[in-house]
């Protein structure tokens, strides 16, 4: 995708594609090379860095943690994880009651999976096509499209991938042998498709009538992205598991899924477990990003700043480009051609975008930004565009 390896021999397992620089230090909203030649980086690496690199406060926390106790079993106690487990069911409120934590957003759809097929005793599911919830065997069954499915099938659960736009094909779907509907409330990796709030109530009216479970995927979507706490808040949904991942843990590798109480009672001792879950590390990383949140400013920020800088991709006119579309900081910008030599001029031109799917770049900044960010991206991508 992007130039050739900069060191002589790769030890790695070629499954990246090599954007060809390499990154020693981030402070910010930017990422810097080993010469000091700094990047804006407005992938925030992939979702992750929502309050940039090194944020003093979250630094501050995950250092005092380091040097305390990095990583406890979960059969033992520790007062963050708990306080953590409990910050979180506060914040996601609505039927959230237990806490599950995992190492990544693909783990944590695991865990989702496997808790409605214990609670309900069901092995059929719905998600969407289009959709994207990971790439271990079990989150690859709930993700859409031959491209990383086509391998490993067949795969390990069943699972319908309809249109949310053809109401009368989903609730036919729907079996004897259905647990659960899953869901994005926006897709990520299939392209930022925001859905209509018409068809998402369709879906909390199918699974209310139909006893199924709703379990929504807000690894990219949640934890403020969207200019609400979680996206599904958009749309009332009232979903029976929640998904987090990326950067709800500053940084650090975390999967958590979220579950009522009468889902969490039926699942057995042993039966589901993470040496690494909910390690002190990670639950201090949490209980920092959640206090970024008690600044009553913040959402209103996020919604602010996604609203204009949506405003000025729509104007920049060019007939490579097909859409701008996006909620909050969560944005795309859709071409007629393959996406790479947009990417790449930005790259060179010391902006980092990141793809979704092979004709869409992709704007996931940090929380941080601010029009003057937003306004160096548009003149950049005018000139590359050619647009006057």
């Amino acid at each position: 995708m992007f130039m050739n390896q900069l060191i002589p021999k790769n030890y790695l397992v070629a499954s990246y594609p090599n954007r060809g620089i390499s990154f020693v230090e981030g402070s910010g909203m930017y990422l810097r090379e080993k010469s000091g030649e700094k990047y804006l980086d407005l992938g925030s690496n992939y979702g992750v860095s929502i309050f940039g690199y090194v944020h003093p406060a979250i630094t501050k926390a995950l250092t005092n943690q380091i040097n305390s106790l990095v990583s406890l079993h979960g059969s033992f106690n520790n007062p963050l994880r708990s306080e953590a487990a409990r910050e979180l069911v506060a914040k996601c409120k609505g039927k959230m009651s237990r806490v599950f934590f995992s190492n990544s957003g693909a783990e944590a759809i695991e865990a989702a999976l496997k808790f409605a097929c214990l609670s309900t005793g069901k092995q059929h599911f719905i998600a969407l096509k289009n959709s994207y919830h990971g790439k271990t065997l079990g989150a690859l069954s709930a993700t859409s499209g031959d491209k990383y499915r086509h391998a490993f099938e067949p795969l390990v659960w069943d699972f319908s991938h309809l249109s949310i736009t053809d109401h009368q094909l989903l609730a036919s779907a729907v079996t004897e042998n259905t647990a659960a509907f899953l869901l994005e409330p926006v897709q990520g990796e299939g392209g930022i498709h925001v859905f209509k709030e018409a068809d998402m109530k369709f879906v909390q009216k199918l699974c209310d009538e139909k006893n199924i479970l709703l379990i929504v995927d807000e690894i990219q979507t949640g934890v403020g992205r969207t200019g609400k706490f979680l996206a599904s808040e958009h749309y009332g949904l009232q979903p029976d598991i929640i998904c987090l991942g990326k950067g709800i843990a500053g940084g650090i590798p975390i999967g958590v899924t979220l579950v009522s109480e009468e889902i969490a009672l039926k699942v057995p001792v042993h039966i589901h477990t993470s040496t690494f879950g909910g390690n002190p590390l990670a639950s201090a990383g949490i209980l920092a990003v959640l206090a970024e949140f008690e600044n009553t400013s913040l959402l209103k920020h996020i919604t602010e700043m996604g609203d204009y800088f949506l405003r000025e991709l729509k104007t920049i006119k060019s007939n490579k480009i097909k859409e701008a579309r996006g909620i909050g900081l969560m944005l795309a910008l859709e071409l007629y051609e393959n996406a790479t030599s947009t990417l790449k001029a930005l790259q060179q031109n010391h902006i980092i975008a990141i793809p979704a799917g092979s004709n869409i770049v992709r704007f996931l900044p940090s929380y941080l930004i601010t029009k003057k960010e937003i306004d160096l991206l548009i003149a950049t991508l005018k000139r590359i565009f050619n647009y006057v």
